[in-house]
């Protein structure tokens, strides 16, 4: 199923790209150039003005049906904080949908389009009830108020929760969180706030290859961890 089939490319592609900008062409450019670096997932907030716009502009461009395509990435919304934003972020092409928070209605909409939608979660209760309601991923936001070794703690007693970190992840620590347990790893302005200074949108292509490299020896590092 399409819905199942995301999950798993997101949690293969293990770096999710969120994208806020000034305007729908500036995200654009954003993505084209993360997505040129090898990123493969990007999440366009509903904070950047005319955000529909960049996620029909990305979606006609790119495919998820097919990882080996050379236009291959997955297209999804972020900052969506009630249930007509999510249908309306849907019809104009997500693949996804990410909250900052937990919001019932939103997750019940996105289940009826099978659409993979990841609430923000802060406490067990907010993972607990995401889990009740059908959520396949939860969004452990923001990161920077926790260690990686929460993912261990909190995977104790929910061995079921799949659980991805964003805001305060960076190159130093991602491997932290890989080796934690993290199903992937959301990555904001740390990606895109030397090209926003600079007005060389060529260093997030650059940082987007950092972080796909350092994902895969973090990957490559727990894989022979966990065979021995």
């Amino acid at each position: 199923m399409k819905k199942l089939r995301l999950i798993q490319q997101i949690q293969d592609a293990g770096v999710v790209a969120v994208l806020r900008g000034d305007s729908s062409e500036e995200v654009v450019r954003m993505a084209e150039k993360a997505i040129e670096g090898g990123i493969k997932v990007i999440e366009v907030t509903m904070t950047v003005p005319f955000a529909n716009e960049a996620i029909t502009a990305l979606a006609k461009k790119y495919t998820s049906s097919d990882p080996e395509a050379d236009n291959y990435a997955i297209i999804g919304a972020g900052t969506v904080l009630d249930s007509e934003t999510a249908r309306i972020t849907i019809l104009a092409g997500a693949e996804f949908v990410v909250s900052p928070g937990f919001d019932r209605d939103t997750i019940m909409l996105c289940n009826r389009y099978r659409v993979p939608v990841m609430p923000g979660a802060v406490t067990v209760h907010d993972i607990v009830a995401s889990l009740e309601l059908g959520v396949d991923v939860v969004k452990l936001f923001p990161g920077n108020l926790y260690s990686p070794s929460v993912i261990p703690s909190l995977k104790g007693p929910l061995p079921q929760a799949n659980i991805m970190p964003t805001g305060g992840v960076n190159l130093d620590n991602l491997h932290e969180w890989i080796q934690a347990g993290a199903f992937a790893v959301g990555i904001g302005s740390d990606l895109t706030k030397d090209a926003l200074k600079t007005g060389n949108y060529d260093l997030i292509a650059d940082k987007a290859d950092a972080y796909m490299k350092a994902f895969g020896k973090a990957t490559a590092f727990k894989k022979a961890k966990a065979r021995g």
